[in-house]
């Protein structure tokens, strides 16, 4: 069997780009999926000579080309017109090309199921402890992070695994050059592992396996290579494309492995950007702080972002008075792939809204006041088309409605919420979400004023009350819930949806009774002598009396008696006396079916 050499593994070898050696697979007409798919080595070999003829020939074009244009300009230019010092000589600046651009540092994604190790795999990196200090030990919000590693900057973005926040993760792969993909060796491919990779796939971006607590003695990393060949992604030791790292984030084990390959792919992918272009970065995060004011986590991706600049966000616009990194460290400028926090907005950007600059505060706030007059305008114009019909306010009046205030600690947590709440909405067409209010920070007073207004349950996400509002919702009856662990949250939401919804029920036939005798009782109707033949006569249960085949009443059993004795239940082999609640018409030969209404589970 030959030999397999990878794509980018070849071209780190040739020292050439990895889109070159795709260009000359497709030239020969080679099939491949990625830059790490593996070439049998004879391909290699092709791919090696083809290259190196094409370097020899734009060598000697170049040579060429050069000695030409020297010729030319000497042939052209007389001594007297030439610039007699270096201050006569026009300076000209050459257009700047993807190609010569400086690198800039990848930005790396850890995504994948709950508790399967993110946080710990960054707090190795980064030697942090993170991870105990997340709430149930799961990352609740989106964090950005630049370390230094053998092999040059990385960037990363630790994404929360939990369903709940499949909204961040999507916005996180898409900000994203390289998806690190975590699992666990002990648990497999999950829910949430497979949302993350097909987030990844959609945001077009290299995926890198990080296979995880390999250190425990239940680890079985081939199972989880077969879970991945399942959705497509064949391991390189079994002729793939994937690259697959075995790791422990708990004591080390791979990880410089793992951050070798990041930034083995990142060489290939070759990322570059313009540090002096114009600033263009996005918002992984914002939030309210007291003492502080509004603070953005914003990814710069182009041009170099200083204090004093101004920029734009969606409606929110800044003089950046304070850039600080992720260690809290305070930063004169940030360029491509640096994450810094700003101090400086006007109101809170959205968590994925593009940033870009402006050159004043004047242009800033014209922009961001246009944006809001369009939005408003969107909005009046969409009101106005909704057209209310008679059957619209007859659904909707059989519709109850549930009203919802909600508080969070981030943007990202409250977009998470409101998004998992808004499918718990659709999945009952008897129940409405209503979100009277999502806002970041700690419930007020006016919050509460609206709830009881509105009848609503005011729900806090890592943020807690403070004592004089607990002490108000107490007095005006107001429902206020604080919650650490989102999951929790969705539960309580759940169970409200549920209270609200009429139940459903099933039939449950407990027995069946063959009528021998009726027998007359004055006031108290005609009571059938009965022979239970299966199951069991309970009192009170609903019963049918069958005639012929043909159903003749259908009603409950009133009273119950063997011999002269009142009881509660009768069951099979024995006789009774059935008096049935408003019928006596009962005859010898009916049957009589006993049966209870059970209510169905949700």
């Amino acid at each position: 069997m030959s030999a397999k050499v990878r794509i980018y593994q070849l071209a780190k070898d040739l020292g050439v780009n990895s889109k070159e050696v795709l260009a000359v697979l497709d030239t020969v007409g080679v099939e491949y999926k990625s830059h790490s798919s593996t070439l049998e080595e004879e391909v290699a070999d092709t791919v090696r000579q083809l290259i190196s003829q094409e370097r020899g020939i734009a060598e000697a074009g170049a040579e060429a080309e050069g000695e030409a244009e020297v010729a030319k300009t000497a042939a052209s230019t007389t001594v007297a017109e030439q610039p007699t010092t270096d201050a006569e000589r026009p300076v000209t600046e050459p257009a700047k090309t993807a190609s010569t651009l400086p690198r800039r540092a990848p930005v790396v994604t850890v995504m994948g199921h709950v508790d399967h190790g993110k946080t710990t795999l960054l707090d190795y990196i980064r030697q942090t402890r993170v991870a105990d200090r997340e709430a149930g030990g799961i990352t609740q919000h989106i964090g950005a992070y630049q370390v230094e590693t053998p092999h040059g900057a990385i960037t990363f973005l630790d994404t929360p695994g939990h369903e709940a926040f499949t909204t961040i993760r999507q916005r996180g792969a898409n900000a994203t050059d390289i998806a690190i993909i975590v699992i666990a060796a002990d648990d497999g491919v999950m829910p949430q592992t497979r949302e993350a990779i097909a987030h990844a796939r959609a945001a077009n971006v290299p995926i890198i396996v990080a296979i995880n607590k390999t250190d425990l003695p239940q680890a079985n990393p081939d199972k989880v290579k077969q879970d991945l060949m399942r959705l497509e992604l064949v391991p390189e030791e079994y002729g793939g494309d994937t690259i697959t790292v075995e790791i422990s984030a708990k004591d080390g084990r791979g990880v410089a492995e793992l951050l070798e390959m990041v930034s083995l792919v990142a060489e290939l992918e070759d990322y570059r950007a313009d540090p002096e272009g114009e600033i263009r970065g996005v918002v992984i995060e914002s939030f309210l702080d007291k003492r502080a004011g509004v603070l953005a986590t914003v990814l710069v991706q182009e041009g170099t972002l200083n204090v004093t600049d101004y920029i734009v966000c969606g409606e929110a616009w800044a003089r950046v008075r304070r850039l600080t990194d992720h260690a809290g460290k305070q930063l004169d400028s940030a360029g491509p792939s640096v994450p810094v926090q700003i101090l400086g907005f006007s109101q809170q950007p959205g968590a994925g809204d593009t940033v870009v600059s402006a050159p004043d505060e004047q242009t800033a706030k014209g922009i961001t006041g246009e944006k809001r007059a369009t939005r408003e305008e969107q909005e009046r114009e969409l009101i106005g088309k909704k057209n209310v019909t008679l059957a619209d306010l007859f659904q909707k009046s059989n519709v109850k409605t549930i009203n919802l205030i909600l508080r969070a600690d981030t943007q990202g947590s409250l977009e998470a919420i409101k998004g998992v709440l808004e499918r718990e909405a659709d999945s009952s067409d008897e129940v409405d979400l209503e979100i009277m209010l999502a806002d970041v920070g700690s419930p007020t007073e006016s919050d509460l004023l609206l709830a009881s207004t509105a009848e609503a349950t005011v729900l806090c996400f890592g943020v807690n009350a403070p004592g004089s509002v607990k002490k108000s919702a107490e007095r005006q009856g107001v429902p206020l819930k604080s919650y650490r662990i989102i999951y929790n949250l969705i539960e309580d939401v759940q169970r409200m949806i549920r209270g609200q919804i009429e139940p459903e029920y099933e039939e449950h036939v407990l027995g069946h009774a063959e009528v021998r005798q009726v027998i007359r009782v004055p006031r108290s109707g005609n009571i059938a002598g009965s022979y239970i033949t299966d199951g069991l006569v309970r009192r009170g249960a609903k019963a049918r009396v069958f005639r012929e085949g043909r159903e003749v009443y259908k009603g409950s059993i009133a009273q119950l008696r063997r011999f002269k004795d009142d009881v509660r239940e009768v069951t099979s082999g024995f006789e009774c006396g059935i008096n049935l609640q408003n019928y006596d018409n009962i005859q010898e030969g009916d049957v009589i079916e006993i049966y209870e209404m059970v209510e169905i589970a949700v």
